[in-house]
């Protein structure tokens, strides 16, 4: 048993357990207890950071008026800036030596944080939760989530474990790690797998939604997936490449068909059809390649900008006094 193993087995450490929250007025207060009931039972230094990723409805007013009973950290963006980037900014606030990233809708089982920190006691840096459910959703989910793991799985070298999410517990240095990397267009699925760590998942089954239905639309879900294909593979940039020499071959053999036919066979070319056909289909995989192209100048162009990835406008803490126990 190393060292560090040995300290972590009989260490009672600082936890923080960070969530990202927008419109979930209905969820967040039963989710905030239950959290704060096994933090009770688990350690007797904790925290909570909630991030309120510009919520239109009541969600930072019931925060707040749990930021005494639960030692709550409430950072309130000034607008909707995206959970890749509410969880970036609950990373940052965070204090603790074990930081916990969990949903605000309660179906993230809180109970299942004693397994995450046995397993950070054994020695793993990163303990994440890995969905046992797939089989339930919608043939969309179903199908786009394998079919985003396969390109992802094929086209880097970073392997990002299938179905884990970002209910997940993180050792202080591995959330150092996070917070030091400079890029602003994050995927952060993509991004604990690059960091490293000695990592492991354990499964998980979702609890029922308390209430209302999840803010990830099909449309998001899939900029999501491209924002994760574009921030770590090449892939599309490759595929315009073979597309580009798969035709470039095609036109090559096809015209010298037309060469062989005029020079020895005399046989008319029907002309028109076949030169309007060839010219629309190659104008458009063109634009299309192009427009593959603009996407990754366009990232380049946000990183270069050096806008911030969110703006804080308020942060409200617990007194003094309510977490030091």
């Amino acid at each position: 048993m190393t060292t560090a193993v040995s300290h972590r087995q009989s260490a009672q450490p600082h936890m923080t357990v960070m969530v990202p929250a927008y419109n979930e007025e209905k969820n967040i207060a039963k989710t905030l207890q239950n959290i704060r009931h096994d933090l009770q039972q688990m350690s007797p230094n904790w925290d909570i950071v909630v991030v309120d990723d510009g919520s239109r409805d009541q969600t930072s007013l019931v925060v707040q008026s749990l930021v005494e009973e639960c030692r709550v950290t409430l950072v309130k963006f000034s607008r909707n800036f995206g959970k890749e980037n509410a969880i970036s900014a609950g990373l940052t606030y965070a204090k603790g030596e074990i930081v916990i990233c969990m949903d605000a809708d309660g179906q993230h089982a809180s109970d299942l944080m004693y397994t995450m920190l046995e397993k950070w006691r054994e020695g793993y840096d990163m303990v994440y939760a890995v969905r046992q459910d797939r089989e339930q959703e919608s043939p969309f989910k179903l199908w786009g989530s394998r079919l985003f793991y396969r390109m992802m799985s094929s086209s880097t070298h970073v392997e990002i474990p299938r179905d884990a999410g970002d209910f997940r517990l993180m050792d202080r240095k591995v959330v150092d790690a996070l917070c030091a990397l400079p890029e602003r267009n994050r995927f952060m699925k993509g991004i604990y797998a690059w960091v490293g760590y000695k990592s492991i998942g354990i499964p998980y089954t979702p609890l029922p939604r308390l209430h209302g239905e999840s803010a990830y639309s099909k449309l998001k879900l899939i900029a999501l997936a491209w924002t994760g294909i574009t921030s770590f593979s090449v892939l599309p940039l490759r595929l315009a490449s073979l597309t580009g020499a798969t035709l470039a071959i095609l036109a090559f053999a096809y015209g010298l068909l037309v060469v062989i036919d005029a020079l020895f066979f005399h046989e008319s070319v029907p002309g028109w059809p076949t030169v309007v056909a060839s010219m629309m289909f190659l104008s458009g995989v063109q634009l299309l390649f192009i427009g593959v192209l603009g996407e990754y100048l366009a990232r380049v162009y946000d990183e270069v900008k050096g806008r911030p990835p969110y703006i804080v406008a308020e942060v409200v803490t617990p007194a003094p006094s309510a977490g030091s126990r």
